[in-house]
C-alpha cells in the first residue's frame, strides 16, 4: 500500500456514483476500500458505454477496491458489516436516509463495536429536513441546488453538464468531510457522522447568487458561454474551425491581448478601458476578438497568446486529450489492463504528493473477488459468517 492514506480501511456501501466516486478518490490516496455489493453487483458494472456487456467506467470508479458480496437484508450480511466496522476506520454509504438503521447498521449500532468509527452519509437531500426521505439522484440535486438554472443558453430550457456533476461534487465533499473527521478523531479519540447532501454540494458552488438576489435584486440565469459583466471571457473560433477559450478580463491581461491582436489602442478605448466598461460592451468586444481569431489557426493562435501572457486553451475532446503533450508529461492519462485483457485509459491520481504519492494499484475487481479473503480475516468475536 502507498499514498498518504495507507493504513486507513474504509467500508464502502451503496452504488452508482456519489459514494463510489468518493471511494475511488480515497483509494487513489492509499486507503484500503472494501466495497460491499449485492449478488447482482453494483449497477455501475453495466452503466455507460459498454463492451461485451461490461462498463468501460467500472475499471476506473472501482479501482483500488476489494469486492465483497453480502446481502445486507439478512442477519448474516449485517453481522459481517458490523464485524468489518469493528476493524475499519470509516464507513462510506449512499443509501436513502433510514436504510442503514432499518438494517441494524446505523451509526449508533456501529459505534457500539467501534467508538472511533467515522460514518459518512451521502444522499440527495441530507438526513434531516422535509426532503430527507425523498429519492435524490445527482441530476435532481443539480436542479434543486441551483446550478441547472444557470447552465445553458438564455433562450432555452435549463441544460446540464455532460458529466455527473452533482454526484462528483458530493463525492469531493464526502472525501473532505471524512478526512476532517479522521483528523479530529486523532485528537478526541472518538468517531462521528458526516452528512453530505448532494444538493448542498451543488449549492456550495453557487457563489454569491442568493446575496445577489436578496441584496441587489439580481437573479443569475443562463448566459451560454459567457458570464455577464466579465469580458473578454468567451469561446472564439480559429481559422481551422477549432474553438478557443480566451480569458483576458483583468485590465493588464486585456492590454496584452489587445497588443497581441495588433490593436493596442483597444486598451485605451473608453468602451474597454476598465473591467466594468468591458462588461457593459462585451458583445462589441467579443465581435472584435472573434474577427481576429478566425484569421489564425488554433495552434498559432495559442502560441501568440502564450507569448503575450494571455490565458487561453483549446476546448478538448477525449481524442485531443489523448493527444495532448501536457496531459502526457504529467501522466494524467494512465492505462491499466483488466482481467479481460482490455488496456483502459483513465484519469491519473489527483492531487499529487511529493513524498507519499497516490497510485492506481488495481482496476475494478470481479464481483465478489475478495469475499472469502476479507471475511476470513474477521475476528471470530465479531463475526460468524461463513464463506
Amino acid at each position: 500500500m502507498s499514498g498518504p492514506l495507507a493504513g486507513i480501511r474504509i467500508v464502502e456501501l451503496g452504488s452508482f456514483i456519489a459514494g463510489p466516486f468518493a471511494g475511488q478518490l480515497l483509494g487513489d490516496l492509499g486507503a484500503e476500500i472494501i466495497k460491499i455489493e449485492p449478488a447482482e453487483g453494483d449497477p455501475m458494472r453495466r452503466w455507460g458505454i459498454t463492451r461485451d456487456g461490461k462498463s468501460l467506467w467500472w475499471p476506473t470508479i472501482a479501482r483500488n477496491k476489494r469486492s465483497v458480496v453480502l446481502d445486507l437484508r439478512t442477519d448474516e450480511g449485517q453481522q459481517a458489516v458490523r464485524g468489518l466496522a469493528g476493524e475499519c476506520d470509516a464507513v462510506l454509504e449512499n443509501f436513502r436516509p433510514g436504510t442503514l438503521e432499518r438494517w441494524g447498521l446505523g451509526y449508533d449500532r456501529l459505534r457500539e463495536v467501534n467508538p472511533k468509527i467515522v460514518v459518512v452519509h451521502v444522499s440527495g437531500f441530507g438526513r434531516s429536513g422535509p426532503y430527507a426521505e425523498q429519492a435524490g439522484f445527482g441530476s435532481v440535486a443539480e436542479a434543486v441546488g441551483g446550478i441547472r438554472h444557470t447552465t445553458g443558453e438564455p433562450d432555452r430550457k435549463a441544460s446540464r453538464s455532460g458529466v455527473s456533476l452533482g454526484d462528483s461534487l458530493a463525492a469531493l465533499f464526502a472525501v473532505n468531510g471524512l478526512l476532517a473527521a479522521l483528523l479530529e478523531r486523532d485528537r478526541s479519540g472518538e468517531g462521528q457522522e458526516v452528512d453530505v447532501a448532494i444538493y448542498e454540494a451543488v449549492f456550495a458552488l453557487m457563489e454569491s447568487s442568493v446575496a445577489d438576489f436578496e441584496l441587489a435584486g439580481v437573479t443569475r440565469g443562463r448566459s451560454g458561454s459567457k458570464l455577464p459583466g466579465v469580458a473578454p471571457s468567451n469561446v472564439y473560433s480559429a481559422a481551422d474551425g477549432s474553438d478557443i477559450v480566451i480569458a483576458a478580463n483583468a485590465d493588464g491581461v486585456f492590454a496584452r491581448l489587445a497588443q497581441a491582436m495588433g490593436q493596442a489602442e483597444l486598451a485605451a478605448d473608453e468602451r474597454f478601458k476598465t473591467h466594468s466598461a468591458r462588461g457593459e460592451h462585451m458583445d462589441e468586444l467579443d465581435a472584435l476578438i472573434g474577427q481576429w481569431t478566425v484569421t489564425v489557426d488554433s495552434d498559432q493562435l495559442l502560441a501568440v497568446l502564450e507569448r503575450a501572457g494571455v490565458p487561453a486553451g483549446k476546448i478538448n475532446t477525449a481524442q485531443t486529450i489523448l493527444q495532448d503533450a501536457h496531459f502526457a508529461a504529467r501522466e494524467m492519462v494512465i492505462r491499466r489492463t483488466t482481467a479481460d485483457g482490455w488496456t483502459v485509459p483513465m484519469a491519473g491520481v489527483v492531487p499529487r504528493f511529493s513524498r507519499t504519492p497516490g497510485s492506481v494499484r488495481s482496476v475494478g475487481p470481479a464481483l465478489g473477488e475478495h469475499t472469502d479473503e476479507v471475511l476470513g480475516t474477521l475476528n471470530s468475536s465479531n463475526s460468524s459468517v461463513g464463506s
